[in-house]
């Protein structure tokens, strides 16, 4: 029999994308406001799936992803995409978002993105928001899933997230 275990916390990891870049900052700015204090910020990525928001967004499209120092419960991922979510609609020009904010969280093993569409592989976690498994950690590597979105599969991104990972590894070390 398994006994219930509390979920270990995780390391809140947002990544945004947008076709001005001068709304990075102010972006930024108010992600601190809710979630604390940067660890890591990413330098710029191109962000080449541009077919489902080039006409929304414009493009080209550029990333950027930001860490941050807190640890989150897993359980407030529904919370953060909710709030990441009005953020965007701070930034909406003639009802057109003019910034993609995507939470989600690191663990050891996994890294999960917070989304608002349900589909087969993604897990309800409240409040009209879906937990979307996208990558795993196996073998010294994070390995992409048949799902996991191309930008996410990139070898800019998982080195990236590695290096998280390897920040969290500290940070849970810190706490212990």
């Amino acid at each position: 029999m398994s006994h219930p275990q509390p979920p270990a916390l995780a390391k809140l990891v947002t990544g945004m994308f947008m076709r001005r870049r001068e709304l990075f900052g102010q972006a930024a700015v108010e992600l601190v406001a809710s979630f604390g204090d940067v660890d890591i910020v990413s330098s710029w990525m191109p962000f080449d799936y541009t077919r489902y928001y080039r006409k929304e967004m414009g493009e080209p499209l550029y990333r950027r992803m930001i860490v941050f120092s807190r640890l989150i419960g897993q359980d407030e991922l529904s919370a953060v995409k909710l709030e990441t979510n009005a953020l965007e609609d701070r930034f909406r020009r003639q009802n057109n978002r003019q910034i993609n904010i995507d939470p989600g969280y690191l663990l050891r093993e996994r890294f999960v993105l917070a989304s608002g569409k349900n589909f087969s592989h993604r897990i309800y976690i409240g409040h009209g928001i879906y937990a979307d498994l996208t990558l795993i950690y196996r073998h010294g590597k994070f390995e992409t899933l048949p799902w996991t979105y191309p930008d996410y599969a990139d070898t800019p991104m998982t080195s990236f997230l590695s290096h998280v990972r390897a920040k969290y590894a500290l940070d849970l070390n810190q706490q212990n």
